[in-house]
């Protein structure tokens, strides 16, 4: 029991430091201190419910969730805007995640031809905006991650393949365009994540495609 009151109070504290963290803060860091906290609170909630070590890792847990996750700024904001403009009427969606990265969706009639991985030109007026944004980046721990899709068509190992290969062409454009290495990562999930039915053209159609994720580092 003492120990079980212990770390309720651990938890307690944690959150009262964070809360009166986030009044010293601006409002682009505040909901990343406002998730930290609820997320030591909830541990000192489960640490009560267990009264074991699942609870003290959870506390954990908490604690860590103050120094990971990502911060939507003006900049993020800013370029959101920019590449929608630039996009508008391509297909291609720009969007802002529930975790705070920003999303660029680009369908396959924009970034390649059926079982290529060369980059079609028309995906090039995506690309350029987007690493354009980055130069002069002030946040330098800005990352950038591609990701590959493919829709079901054709076996599973080819499909792997082609996904990477299509997130490598869209990692080495950015490269050449001036975008940091260390800063990109790319990757290809084939068909494992589709976002539309594969029994239809159309559906096949919107699985085929390519993500862009950016994302600052809240710290």
């Amino acid at each position: 029991m003492m120990k079980r009151s212990m770390m309720t109070m651990a938890g307690a504290v944690l959150v009262a430091s964070l809360t009166a963290g986030c009044a010293n803060m601006g409002e682009r860091e505040k909901g990343t201190a406002a998730g930290a906290g609820i997320g030591a609170l909830g541990g000192a909630v489960l640490s009560s419910a267990t009264g074991g070590k699942a609870g003290t890792g959870a506390v954990v847990g908490g604690a860590l969730g103050a120094v990971v996750g990502n911060i939507w700024s003006k900049r993020q904001e800013d370029r959101r805007v920019a590449l929608e403009q630039a996009t508008k009427g391509t297909g291609v969606d720009v969007s802002r995640t529930a975790d705070d990265r920003l999303k660029v969706n680009i369908p396959s009639d924009v970034s390649f031809d059926f079982g290529s991985a060369s980059i079609r030109p028309a995906m090039r007026t995506v690309l350029d905006p987007f690493a354009a944004s980055l130069h002069g980046d002030a946040n330098a721990n800005t990352r950038v991650e591609i990701v590959g899709h493919t829709d079901s068509t054709g076996s599973e190992s080819v499909n792997n393949a082609l996904s990477v290969e299509r997130a490598h062409s869209v990692r080495d454009y950015l490269l050449a365009q001036g975008v940091p290495a260390p800063r990109v990562t790319s990757t290809g999930k084939g068909e494992r994540e589709p976002v539309a039915d594969n029994t239809s053209d159309a559906g096949r159609a919107r699985n085929r495609r390519v993500e862009i994720f950016l994302r600052e580092p809240a710290n």
